[in-house]
C-alpha cells in the first residue's frame, strides 16, 4: 500500500526540476523588475522598501521551494539592494556651485550657478528651481556650500532621497536658496532677490508655510547677513517667527562627504524678479505691504479718521552724507510752502536711519507723495497704498555716468503700481573728475555728491503733483472700493 506521505517519482522529479530552474526563473525576474524599476525612476524616486516587499513577494511565490530557500534568496536579493545603494551613493557627482566658464555672462540663461540646472519658466511667471520634483527625477538637493570667499568652491549635487551622500545632514523643512549678483544689506538688491521667493508662496497658494531656513549666496559664495529692514518684511510676509539664515555651522561630517547638507525640499532662485509679469509683481508687493502692515498694527487711514476728509501725505525722506541736499532747509521750506496751499496736506520731514522698519510702514501707510534724492531709502515706497507718486533727485553725473542703475525706482514704482512723478537732476558741477569726461570711473567720484536746489522748479512741480493727487484721491474715494483676499490678508 502506497505512503500518503511518501512523494511520488513524478512529483519528486517535477520539484527537482523546479529547483534546478530557479536560478534561471530569479534572473529573469530580476532583470524584469529591475527594467520596470528604471521606467518608474523617471517619473518618482524609487521606494526601496517596497521593491524589497514586492521581490519577498515573487520569491515566496515559488511553491517548490522550501523556507530556507526563500531566505537564502531574499538575503541574497537585499544585500544586491545594498550595494546598489551604496553604488548610487558613490556614482552622485558635485558640481561647482559658481561655474567659471560662464564668468562672462553670469546672470544669463542658466547662470554661472548651478549652471548644470535649468529654470521651470512659465510666461508671466517667477523662474525658479524646485527640488524634489518630477524636473529632478525626485531627486534632492545637495550642497557643500560654506565658502565665503571662492564660490567655485562650493558644489552642488542631486541625490535619491533614499541614497543620500555618506555622512550628509538631511534638513527638514522648505529652504529657500538666493544667489544675488549684488548683496543682501543694500534693501534694494536685497528685496529684488528676495521677493520671487514670495511670488513662489503665492504661486503654491501660500500653503507651504513659512521656509525653514534661508540660504544666501553672493557668486556662489556663502553670506549669513541680511538688512534689518529686508529680514523684518520677510518676517512678516512668511510668519512663523524670527527668519534663519544657514552658515553650515555643524555639518563637518567627515572624509570626502565633511559639511554635505541635503534638503527635503528646496527652492532656489537665480533671476531676480525676471520673467515676471507686471501684474505678478504687484500681486508680490500687495502681499508684502499687506502683511507687514498687519505685522506692525498699522490701521487702514480710513480707520484712523473716520473717512471724514481728503487728507494728502507728502513725506520728504532726507539722506545724511552721500547724495543729501546741500541746503535741505531750503527744499523743506519749498514743499512746506506748497503744502500749505492744499487742504488736507500735511508734510512729514524724516530720516529713515532714526526709525525702526515698523516706524517707516506706518509712515508709508501715512503717505501719497513720496519725495527723496535716488538711494536705497526709496525701496519703501511699495509700502504706500497703491497710485501714491513719487519724487526722485539726483546729482550731476548719473544721467551720463550711471547706466540703467538710475532707473530702478522707475521700475519699482511701476512694478508695486505706484506712480513715479519724474526727476530733477542738478544741473551743476560737483566733484572734479580727474579722468576723461565721459570715462566709467568718474561715476564713482560723481555717484555721492551732494544736490542743489530750484525754488522756482520745486515749488511748480511739487503744486503739480499735488493737484493731481488730490484729484485722483477724490475719485478714488467716490467710487465703490473692492477688498480682495490674497493669502487670507485683506488688501
Amino acid at each position: 500500500m502506497e505512503n500518503p506521505a511518501q512523494e511520488s517519482p513524478s512529483s519528486s522529479y517535477s520539484c527537482c526540476v523546479s529547483i534546478l530552474k530557479l536560478p534561471i526563473y530569479l534572473l529573469a525576474t530580476f532583470a524584469v523588475f529591475f527594467l520596470l524599476i528604471q521606467i518608474q525612476s523617471m517619473q518618482n524616486p524609487p521606494s526601496w522598501a517596497l521593491v524589497r516587499q514586492q521581490w519577498g513577494k515573487t520569491a515566496t511565490n515559488e511553491s517548490c521551494v522550501s523556507n530556507s530557500s526563500v531566505t537564502v534568496v531574499s538575503a541574497q536579493y537585499l544585500e544586491e539592494l545594498k550595494n546598489m545603494s551604496s553604488k548610487l551613493r558613490k556614482s552622485i557627482t558635485f558640481l561647482p556651485l559658481k561655474d567659471l566658464r560662464y564668468a562672462d555672462a553670469p546672470s544669463e540663461g542658466h547662470t554661472w550657478f548651478m549652471s548644470s540646472m535649468q529654470d521651470t519658466n512659465e510666461e508671466g511667471e517667477i523662474q525658479y528651481q524646485h527640488f524634489p520634483s518630477e524636473a529632478s527625477d525626485g531627486r534632492v538637493l545637495c550642497l557643500r556650500g560654506r565658502d565665503r570667499q571662492n564660490g567655485a568652491r562650493n558644489s552642488y549635487a542631486l541625490a535619491w532621497p533614499e541614497t543620500l551622500p555618506t555622512n550628509a545632514t538631511l534638513a527638514r523643512g522648505v529652504t529657500f536658496v538666493s544667489n544675488n549678483h549684488y548683496d543682501y544689506d543694500n534693501i534694494w538688491h536685497g528685496l529684488s532677490a528676495t521677493m520671487p521667493f514670495v511670488a513662489w508662496h503665492i504661486k503654491s497658494r501660500c500653503a507651504a508655510g513659512p521656509p525653514a531656513r534661508w540660504i544666501l549666496y553672493h557668486w556662489g559664495e556663502l553670506r549669513t547677513n541680511m538688512a534689518p529692514w529686508l529680514r523684518t518684511l520677510l518676517e512678516s510676509t512668511f510668519g512663523g517667527g524670527p527668519l534663519e539664515i544657514e552658515d553650515f555651522k555643524g555639518t563637518d561630517g567627515g572624509g570626502d562627504d565633511a559639511g554635505t547638507t541635503c534638503f527635503e525640499e528646496a527652492v532656489v532662485m537665480r533671476h531676480n524678479e525676471g520673467g515676471m509679469s507686471n501684474e505678478k509683481r504687484m500681486e508680490v508687493y500687495d502681499l508684502m505691504r499687506c502683511r507687514s502692515r498687519a505685522y506692525c498694527g498699522v490701521k487702514t487711514r480710513e480707520d484712523g479718521n473716520n473717512g471724514s476728509s481728503v487728507d494728502i501725505g507728502m513725506t520728504l525722506f532726507m539722506r545724511d552724507g552721500a547724495r543729501s541736499f546741500k541746503n535741505a532747509s531750503a527744499v523743506i521750506r519749498v514743499f512746506e510752502k506748497e503744502c500749505r496751499k492744499v487742504e488736507g496736506c500735511r508734510l512729514t520731514v524724516a530720516y529713515t536711519h532714526n526709525l525702526t522698519v515698523c516706524e517707516q510702514v506706518k509712515l508709508m501707510s501715512l503717505t501719497d507723495i513720496l519725495v527723496s534724492a535716488h538711494g536705497a531709502q526709496l525701496s519703501n515706497m511699495f509700502l504706500m497704498d497703491r497710485n501714491s507718486s513719487l519724487m526722485e533727485f539726483f546729482p550731476k553725473g548719473w544721467l551720463e555716468l550711471a547706466g540703467v542703475g538710475q532707473y530702478i525706482f522707475h521700475w519699482l514704482a511701476s512694478w508695486s503700481g505706484m506712480i513715479h512723478e519724474g526727476v530733477w537732476r542738478d544741473p551743476a558741477a560737483g566733484e572734479p573728475c580727474p579722468f576723461p569726461e565721459k570715462d566709467g570711473r568718474c561715476f564713482e567720484v560723481v555717484k555721492d555728491g551732494k544736490i542743489g536746489h530750484n525754488e522756482t522748479y520745486f515749488s511748480e512741480w511739487a503744486g503739480k503733483v499735488l493737484s493731481d493727487v488730490k484729484m485722483r484721491k477724490a475719485a478714488a474715494r467716490a467710487s465703490t472700493s473692492h477688498v480682495s483676499d490674497l493669502c487670507g490678508c485683506k488688501l
